[in-house]
């Protein structure tokens, strides 16, 4: 009996140290000394959320993997801190809605994305109005409008969503 049991406890915990991977936190340095990426480690691949910077100091992206891969909302800037852009990641690949921004911080476009290619409507801002809305199939352009009255009329806005 007492050997059934021990049995038991050891494939308990054998299980849950399979369960139970180690993650350690990871970082790394330009050869000035500046921190250049920093975030989580499992099974010798970066999953769980990370940090990217210049070699200034500044923050360039940020967001999080799995399995070494883009995954979830990340974000990017530029060398003097301000957004470039930002979006949805699916397994290393830019899908959904993705913003854009100009070195004022003002959204400049606007796009659908789906496995890396323009999917869906891009939407083109200038001094925060709408100017231009296009519409990509696979990458491809397949309409566009420059009044917002003519693309209302094509279009349900639900599918701006």
């Amino acid at each position: 009996m007492w050997f059934k049991k021990l049995l038991f406890i050891g494939f308990c915990f054998l299980s849950l140290q399979a369960f139970c991977q180690k993650k350690e936190y990871q970082k790394d340095y330009y050869k000035n000394g500046k921190l250049k990426e920093e975030g989580w480690i499992k099974k010798d691949k970066k999953n769980g959320y990370w940090k990217f910077y210049y070699s200034n100091g500044m923050l360039k992206s940020e967001g999080r993997f799995e399995n070494n891969l883009e995954n979830n909302y990340w974000y990017f800037y530029r060398k003097n801190g301000s957004k470039i852009s930002e979006g949805h990641f699916s397994l290393g690949k830019k899908n959904k809605w993705w913003l854009f921004y100009d070195d004022m911080g003002h959204i400049n476009h606007k796009c659908q994305l789906k496995n890396n290619q323009k999917n869906g409507y891009c939407l083109l801002y200038k001094m925060e109005k709408l100017i231009k809305a296009s519409k990509y199939h696979k990458g491809k352009k397949v309409k566009e409008w420059t009044d917002f009255s003519s693309f209302r009329k094509e279009n349900k806005l639900s599918d701006l969503n």
